[in-house]
C-alpha cells in the first residue's frame, strides 16, 4: 500500500507485509506509546482488523494480533485498560471513509489465522530498568537483577540478598499491572511443576513489588516483554556491558541498615555476619 494514516497520539504507516506504528511524542500521548517509540507489525501476526465508532465524533481502527504474536500483549495479560492498547488508532469521525479503506485492504492482505508459535512483533530492547516499591530491576539481555532498597524491602529480601537471575534459569514472567491493587512483577523458574506455592510478593527473593509511582505500566510492562521474549528464545537479546562495581558509600549505608535489622532482632548473628561479608566481597 506504500500510504500513511495520521490518528491521535499515532501515525500508521502501511507497507506491504507489514504496518509501522509510530507514536508521537507530545504531553497529551500516553507514557506507555512514548516508551515503544514505534512498532512494525508484520501482517503474519495478525488475525483481524476492525472499525468502530469512538467517542467524541471520532472512529477507531484496530489492529487485532494472533495469541502468542506479542510478547508485549502476553506479558499484559488482558490488564491494558482500552486507552492503553497499542493497537488503537484514533481517528477524527470525517475520516471514516479513509479508515474503511485500509481496513478493508488490511484484511484482504491477512494470510495467518490462530495462535502464532513463536513471537511475530519485537519486544522492547535491553538494558531496560525500572524502579519498584522494594528495590531496582535491570535486564541486561542475558539476565535479571533486583537489588533491593533498605527503605521497601521486607527483612526477608534482605536476608536473602540482591538476587540474580539467568535467562537459561526462567520460564516466564508474571505481571500485575501497578494500576491494580498490589502490582508487582514475578520471574517464574524454569520448572514450574518442581517449584512450591509462591510465596507473598513482599516475601519472594524472585518478585518487585510496585506502589504509588512505583513500577509505573510504561516502565514495568516494557520491562516484562523484554525478559519473557529472551527467555522464549533464551538469550537472543544481546547483552550490554555488566555494571561497574558498587559505591563504597552505598555499601556502606546497606551495612548500617543490615546492623539495624540485626538489632531488632529480625536478622542472626550468623545471617549478619554471612550478609556483611557478601556486601564487602562487592567493594
Amino acid at each position: 500500500m506504500g500510504d500513511v494514516l495520521a490518528g491521535f497520539h499515532a501515525v500508521w504507516e502501511f507497507d506491504s507485509d507489514s504496518v509501522l506504528i509510530r507514536y508521537e511524542r507530545g504531553i497529551r500521548t500516553p507514557k506507555l506509546f512514548q516508551a515503544l517509540g514505534e512498532r512494525r507489525v508484520p501482517l503474519a501476526a495478525l488475525e483481524g482488523v476492525s472499525l468502530a465508532e469512538g467517542r467524541r465524533g471520532t472512529v477507531v481502527l484496530r489492529l487485532h494480533p494472533r495469541a502468542g504474536a506479542d510478547p508485549l500483549l502476553e506479558a499484559a495479560a488482558g490488564q491494558l485498560p482500552e486507552g492503553l492498547d497499542p493497537y488503537r488508532l484514533v481517528l477524527p469521525a470525517e475520516r471514516e471513509t479513509l479508515a474503511e479503506y485500509y481496513a478493508d485492504e488490511l484484511k484482504a492482505a491477512l494470510t495467518g489465522s490462530g495462535p502464532a508459535d513463536r513471537y511475530l512483533i519485537g519486544a522492547p530492547e535491553a538494558p531496560l530498568r525500572f524502579k519498584a516499591y522494594d528495590g531496582k530491576a535491570s535486564f541486561d539481555g542475558t539476565s535479571v537483577r533486583f537489588r533491593w532498597s533498605w527503605t521497601g524491602a521486607s527483612s526477608a529480601k534482605w536476608k536473602a540478598g540482591d538476587q540474580r537471575f539467568a535467562v537459561a534459569d526462567l520460564g516466564g514472567v508474571e505481571w500485575r499491572s501497578p494500576e491494580a491493587f498490589e502490582g508487582y512483577l514475578r520471574l517464574l523458574p524454569n520448572d514450574p511443576a518442581g517449584a512450591a506455592d509462591p510465596l507473598p510478593p513482599d516475601q519472594d527473593a524472585a518478585t518487585v513489588v510496585f506502589g504509588l509511582g512505583y513500577g509505573q505500566v510504561h516502565e514495568s510492562l516494557p520491562f516484562a516483554a523484554a525478559v519473557l521474549a529472551a527467555v522464549r528464545t533464551r538469550g537472543a537479546v544481546p547483552a550490554v556491558p555488566a555494571a561497574p562495581r558498587r559505591d563504597p558509600a552505598d555499601i556502606a549505608e546497606r551495612i548500617r541498615h543490615l546492623g539495624e535489622l540485626h538489632q531488632a532482632g529480625l536478622v542472626t548473628d550468623e545471617e549478619f555476619s554471612a550478609k556483611k561479608a557478601e556486601l564487602l566481597t562487592e567493594l
